[in-house]
Order: C-alpha cells, then sequence, then structure tokens
C-alpha cells in the first residue's frame, strides 16, 4: 500500500499536477485498512477540508472508475459504475486519475519517490485553515 501510493503521488508530480492533486494522490488509499469497501469515501473524507473539492470528489469516486480495471474478477460486480457519474464535471479528472496515477501505480521496479520527499507537501495541505474556501473551491475559470 506504501508504494502503490508513493508511486501514485510520483506519478502526479512528475506531471506536473498542483500540491493538492499529489497529497489527493498520495493519500486516495489510506481507508483501505479501515474501510475496505468504502476507502474512497474515507480518504476523502479525510482530505475534504483541506483541498479543492475536485480533488476530493476523484478520491471519494475513484473506486467506482476503477471498475473499468478489475470488475471482471468478481461476480456481478459492473466495469462501467463510472458511467452513471457521466454528467460530473469531475468525470474526466476522475477517468485520468484513475488510468495515470492510480491503476499504472503497482510497477514493483517504479522509481517512486521516498515518503520523506511529500512529507512538506502533506504537511503544507493540512496545515491549512480547514475549510477554507481559499484552498476548497474549485476555481473553474
Amino acid at each position: 500500500r506504501l508504494e502503490h501510493a508513493l508511486q501514485s503521488a510520483t506519478r502526479a508530480w512528475r506531471d506536473q499536477a498542483d500540491i493538492d492533486w499529489i497529497v489527493g494522490a498520495l493519500l486516495h488509499d489510506i481507508g483501505d485498512g479501515l474501510a475496505p469497501q468504502n476507502h474512497d469515501r474515507f480518504a476523502a473524507e479525510v482530505i475534504r477540508p483541506f483541498v479543492r473539492e475536485d480533488v476530493t470528489w476523484v478520491v471519494e469516486h475513484h473506486g467506482a472508475f476503477q471498475m473499468i480495471y478489475y470488475a471482471h474478477h468478481y461476480d456481478g460486480w459492473n466495469p462501467n459504475e463510472r458511467d452513471k457519474y457521466r454528467d460530473s464535471p469531475y468525470y474526466q479528472a476522475a477517468v485520468d486519475f484513475c488510468e495515470n496515477w492510480d491503476q499504472s501505480s503497482f510497477d514493483p521496479d517504479y522509481d517512486s519517490k521516498p515518503l520523506e520527499f511529500f512529507a512538506p507537501m502533506v504537511e503544507e495541505v493540512f496545515a491549512r485553515k480547514a475549510y477554507d474556501e481559499t484552498f476548497v473551491k474549485f476555481n473553474r475559470d
């Protein structure tokens, strides 16, 4: 799990994503151990007070978007679960997040940055005042 998180965050960083996306990528699966069937919502609730709404939305829904890659391994799971969110303004961001930073981040040979590299970013994001509209509201301009 740690290596997956580091790979996801490193890929976001290498794609020149902003700090909200990098921290979101690092923490997107943080709920796996405590809430395996609802880990995406768990992670979203952790980051929601501190990052933009687009990042929170993607983290909260990435489980449904990941179905396209692995639902075929489970009886009765819908690989097109993400289609119900097609009208969301964040739909494409979730598709891109899963394709570029989540699904691809299970490579045992990937050169990830260490956790210490991301610590200052995590500290900066979580030092923000909770729900400060300067950070949590998405500016569509």
